[in-house]
Protein backbone atom coordinates (compact mmCIF):
# COMPACT_ATOMS: atom_id res chain seq x y z
CA UNK A 1 0.00 0.00 0.00
CA UNK A 2 1.57 3.27 -0.99
CA UNK A 3 0.66 6.26 0.76
CA UNK A 4 1.77 9.85 -1.09
CA UNK A 5 1.94 13.62 -0.03
CA UNK A 6 2.41 16.42 -2.07
CA UNK A 7 2.59 20.33 -2.61
CA UNK A 8 1.47 20.51 -6.14
CA UNK A 9 1.46 24.33 -6.36
CA UNK A 10 -2.16 25.10 -7.97
CA UNK A 11 -3.39 21.61 -9.81
CA UNK A 12 -4.75 23.76 -12.32
CA UNK A 13 -1.67 24.41 -13.73
CA UNK A 14 0.06 20.59 -12.69
CA UNK A 15 -3.02 18.55 -13.30
CA UNK A 16 -1.25 16.59 -16.42
CA UNK A 17 1.83 16.18 -14.65
CA UNK A 18 -0.29 14.62 -11.60
CA UNK A 19 -1.98 11.92 -13.63
CA UNK A 20 1.07 11.32 -15.05
CA UNK A 21 2.91 10.80 -11.29
CA UNK A 22 -0.37 8.88 -10.60
CA UNK A 23 -0.60 6.63 -13.38
CA UNK A 24 3.42 5.76 -12.97
CA UNK A 25 3.09 5.40 -9.30
CA UNK A 26 0.01 3.80 -8.98
CA UNK A 27 -0.47 4.93 -4.77
CA UNK A 28 -3.71 3.69 -2.76
CA UNK A 29 -3.71 7.06 -1.18
CA UNK A 30 -2.39 10.42 -2.28
CA UNK A 31 -2.69 14.05 -0.15
CA UNK A 32 -2.50 16.98 -1.83
CA UNK A 33 -1.29 20.02 -0.90
CA UNK A 34 -1.74 23.62 -2.48
CA UNK A 35 -4.54 23.22 -5.00
CA UNK A 36 -5.71 26.30 -5.73
CA UNK A 37 -8.96 26.29 -6.59
CA UNK A 38 -12.57 26.07 -5.65
CA UNK A 39 -14.48 23.26 -4.42
CA UNK A 40 -16.60 23.09 -7.57
CA UNK A 41 -14.01 23.13 -10.44
CA UNK A 42 -11.50 20.46 -8.37
CA UNK A 43 -11.10 17.59 -11.01
CA UNK A 44 -13.00 14.79 -9.08
CA UNK A 45 -14.31 13.37 -12.33
CA UNK A 46 -10.88 13.43 -13.70
CA UNK A 47 -9.75 11.25 -10.27
CA UNK A 48 -12.80 9.28 -10.69
CA UNK A 49 -11.89 7.77 -13.98
CA UNK A 50 -8.46 7.00 -12.82
CA UNK A 51 -10.22 5.03 -9.81
CA UNK A 52 -9.80 7.51 -6.96
CA UNK A 53 -12.65 8.60 -4.90
CA UNK A 54 -11.80 12.09 -3.78
CA UNK A 55 -12.42 14.87 -1.43
CA UNK A 56 -11.49 18.54 -1.62
CA UNK A 57 -11.49 21.92 1.08
CA UNK A 58 -10.73 24.36 -0.98
CA UNK A 59 -11.20 28.26 -1.08
CA UNK A 60 -9.96 29.82 -4.89
CA UNK A 61 -6.41 31.15 -5.92
CA UNK A 62 -4.75 30.26 -2.30
CA UNK A 63 -4.56 26.78 -0.28
CA UNK A 64 -6.39 24.24 -0.64
CA UNK A 65 -5.98 20.40 0.45
CA UNK A 66 -7.07 17.27 -1.09
CA UNK A 67 -7.19 13.53 -0.27
CA UNK A 68 -7.64 10.39 -3.12
CA UNK A 69 -8.30 6.92 -2.20
CA UNK A 70 -7.94 3.68 -3.46
CA UNK A 71 -9.49 2.03 -0.62
CA UNK A 72 -12.31 4.17 0.65
CA UNK A 73 -12.87 7.47 1.92
CA UNK A 74 -14.85 7.94 5.10
CA UNK A 75 -15.65 10.25 7.71
CA UNK A 76 -14.72 13.21 5.77
CA UNK A 77 -13.73 16.42 7.85
CA UNK A 78 -13.27 20.02 6.07
CA UNK A 79 -11.72 22.04 8.93
CA UNK A 80 -10.58 21.18 12.40
CA UNK A 81 -12.88 19.25 14.74
CA UNK A 82 -12.41 21.51 17.67
CA UNK A 83 -12.00 24.85 18.93
CA UNK A 84 -12.63 28.34 16.16
CA UNK A 85 -12.97 26.31 12.26
CA UNK A 86 -9.90 28.38 10.18
CA UNK A 87 -10.48 31.08 8.15
CA UNK A 88 -8.48 29.26 5.35
CA UNK A 89 -8.30 25.86 3.30
CA UNK A 90 -5.76 24.28 5.20
CA UNK A 91 -6.50 20.82 6.62
CA UNK A 92 -8.59 17.72 5.23
CA UNK A 93 -8.98 14.22 7.33
CA UNK A 94 -10.50 10.91 6.15
CA UNK A 95 -10.60 7.56 7.05
CA UNK A 96 -8.66 5.44 4.10
CA UNK A 97 -8.76 1.50 4.03
CA UNK A 98 -8.90 1.67 8.01
CA UNK A 99 -6.35 4.22 8.57
CA UNK A 100 -7.05 7.97 10.18
CA UNK A 101 -5.41 10.20 7.00
CA UNK A 102 -5.01 14.40 7.82
CA UNK A 103 -3.96 16.17 5.10
CA UNK A 104 -2.62 19.64 6.20
CA UNK A 105 -0.84 22.60 4.54
CA UNK A 106 0.57 24.55 7.44
CA UNK A 107 0.94 28.12 7.22
CA UNK A 108 4.01 29.48 6.02
CA UNK A 109 4.71 32.07 8.88
CA UNK A 110 6.30 34.61 6.44
CA UNK A 111 8.45 36.35 9.44
CA UNK A 112 9.23 35.99 12.72
CA UNK A 113 7.39 39.01 13.91
CA UNK A 114 4.47 39.08 11.21
CA UNK A 115 1.33 37.77 13.06
CA UNK A 116 0.97 35.20 10.29
CA UNK A 117 3.72 34.01 12.64
CA UNK A 118 2.02 33.63 15.36
CA UNK A 119 -1.47 32.46 13.58
CA UNK A 120 0.95 28.93 12.51
CA UNK A 121 1.93 28.58 15.79
CA UNK A 122 -1.64 28.78 16.80
CA UNK A 123 -2.34 26.63 13.90
CA UNK A 124 0.17 23.75 14.81
CA UNK A 125 -1.41 23.99 18.39
CA UNK A 126 -5.07 23.36 17.21
CA UNK A 127 -3.56 20.40 14.73
CA UNK A 128 -2.54 18.75 17.96
CA UNK A 129 -6.25 19.05 19.33
CA UNK A 130 -7.67 17.86 16.32
CA UNK A 131 -5.61 14.68 16.09
CA UNK A 132 -6.64 14.19 19.72
CA UNK A 133 -10.44 14.75 18.65
CA UNK A 134 -10.43 12.43 15.76
CA UNK A 135 -8.11 9.68 16.75
CA UNK A 136 -5.74 8.00 19.53
CA UNK A 137 -2.45 7.02 19.90
CA UNK A 138 -2.64 3.17 19.68
CA UNK A 139 -4.92 3.61 16.49
CA UNK A 140 -3.73 3.22 12.61
CA UNK A 141 -2.72 7.22 12.27
CA UNK A 142 -1.25 9.14 9.11
CA UNK A 143 -0.71 12.88 9.90
CA UNK A 144 0.99 14.64 6.27
CA UNK A 145 1.64 17.34 4.19
CA UNK A 146 3.46 20.39 3.79
CA UNK A 147 4.18 21.44 7.81
CA UNK A 148 6.23 24.23 6.82
CA UNK A 149 8.36 23.54 9.24
CA UNK A 150 11.74 21.85 9.23
CA UNK A 151 12.28 19.64 12.04
CA UNK A 152 15.87 20.13 12.56
CA UNK A 153 19.18 21.82 11.04
CA UNK A 154 20.10 18.74 9.23
CA UNK A 155 16.61 19.22 7.63
CA UNK A 156 18.03 22.80 5.48
CA UNK A 157 20.80 23.19 3.31
CA UNK A 158 22.48 26.10 5.46
CA UNK A 159 21.53 26.39 8.83
CA UNK A 160 23.55 29.23 9.15
CA UNK A 161 22.12 31.21 6.37
CA UNK A 162 18.44 30.42 7.97
CA UNK A 163 18.98 31.75 11.42
CA UNK A 164 16.42 34.51 12.37
CA UNK A 165 14.04 33.25 10.11
CA UNK A 166 10.44 31.13 9.66
CA UNK A 167 10.65 27.36 8.79
CA UNK A 168 13.47 27.05 11.82
CA UNK A 169 12.63 28.84 14.70
CA UNK A 170 12.53 27.46 17.89
CA UNK A 171 9.11 27.62 18.44
CA UNK A 172 8.03 26.34 15.68
CA UNK A 173 10.09 22.97 16.10
CA UNK A 174 8.53 22.98 19.59
CA UNK A 175 5.01 22.96 18.29
CA UNK A 176 6.20 19.97 15.75
CA UNK A 177 7.80 17.85 18.50
CA UNK A 178 4.38 18.53 20.71
CA UNK A 179 2.46 16.96 18.01
CA UNK A 180 4.63 14.15 17.88
CA UNK A 181 4.75 13.58 21.91
CA UNK A 182 1.10 12.75 20.98
CA UNK A 183 2.15 9.54 19.52
CA UNK A 184 3.62 10.23 16.18
CA UNK A 185 6.81 9.49 14.62
CA UNK A 186 8.74 10.82 11.73
CA UNK A 187 8.83 8.12 9.54
CA UNK A 188 10.60 9.12 7.05
CA UNK A 189 13.85 10.40 9.04
CA UNK A 190 13.43 7.89 11.60
CA UNK A 191 14.29 5.51 7.98
CA UNK A 192 16.66 8.29 6.69
CA UNK A 193 18.82 9.64 9.27
CA UNK A 194 21.89 11.26 6.59
CA UNK A 195 21.47 14.82 6.08
CA UNK A 196 20.60 16.86 3.35
CA UNK A 197 17.60 15.14 1.86
CA UNK A 198 15.07 17.38 1.43
CA UNK A 199 11.38 17.99 -0.22
CA UNK A 200 11.37 21.81 -1.31
CA UNK A 201 13.69 23.69 -3.41
CA UNK A 202 13.60 27.33 -4.13
CA UNK A 203 12.98 28.18 -7.75
CA UNK A 204 15.13 30.62 -7.57
CA UNK A 205 18.87 30.65 -8.04
CA UNK A 206 18.99 27.10 -9.75
CA UNK A 207 17.98 25.83 -6.10
CA UNK A 208 16.63 22.47 -7.21
CA UNK A 209 20.12 21.71 -8.88
CA UNK A 210 22.63 23.57 -6.10
CA UNK A 211 20.42 21.07 -3.62
CA UNK A 212 19.52 24.20 -1.65
CA UNK A 213 16.64 23.22 -0.14
CA UNK A 214 14.76 21.69 3.18
CA UNK A 215 12.54 18.88 4.35
CA UNK A 216 9.34 20.48 4.95
CA UNK A 217 6.71 17.65 3.95
CA UNK A 218 6.72 15.38 6.28
CA UNK A 219 4.81 12.01 6.62
CA UNK A 220 3.97 11.47 10.32
CA UNK A 221 2.75 8.63 11.74
CA UNK A 222 1.44 6.68 14.51
CA UNK A 223 3.72 3.58 16.51
CA UNK A 224 1.18 0.99 14.49
CA UNK A 225 1.86 2.44 11.05
CA UNK A 226 5.39 2.78 11.81
CA UNK A 227 6.07 -0.73 12.25
CA UNK A 228 4.16 -1.30 8.79
CA UNK A 229 6.05 0.87 6.86
CA UNK A 230 8.29 -0.68 4.97
CA UNK A 231 9.53 2.33 2.39
CA UNK A 232 9.82 6.04 2.21
CA UNK A 233 11.07 8.17 -0.09
CA UNK A 234 11.52 11.90 -1.63
CA UNK A 235 10.56 11.13 -5.24
CA UNK A 236 13.03 13.93 -7.09
CA UNK A 237 12.27 13.24 -10.51
CA UNK A 238 9.04 14.51 -9.87
CA UNK A 239 10.93 17.88 -9.17
CA UNK A 240 12.31 18.19 -12.61
CA UNK A 241 10.97 18.60 -16.17
CA UNK A 242 9.26 21.52 -17.34
CA UNK A 243 7.40 23.77 -15.04
CA UNK A 244 7.46 21.51 -12.06
CA UNK A 245 5.95 22.12 -8.40
CA UNK A 246 8.79 23.25 -5.87
CA UNK A 247 7.83 20.12 -3.93
CA UNK A 248 8.32 16.34 -4.36
CA UNK A 249 5.86 14.06 -3.47
CA UNK A 250 7.15 11.98 -0.61
CA UNK A 251 6.07 8.03 -0.56
CA UNK A 252 5.41 5.37 2.24
CA UNK A 253 4.81 2.04 1.57
CA UNK A 254 3.25 -0.18 4.19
Amino acid sequence: MLIATWNVNSLKARLPRVQQWIEENKPEVLCIQETKMKDAVFPSLVFHEMGYESAHFGQGQWNGVAILSKVGLDNVINNFAVGEPDGEARIISAECGGITVVCVYVPNGRELEHDHYHYKLRWMKQLKQHVAKIAKPAGDVIVTGDFNIAPEDIDVWDPEALIGSTHVSAPEREVLSDLCAWGLTDIYRDQHPEPKLFSWWDYRDGGFHKNHGMRIDLLLVSESVAKRTKMTVVDRNARKGEKPSDHAPVVMEL
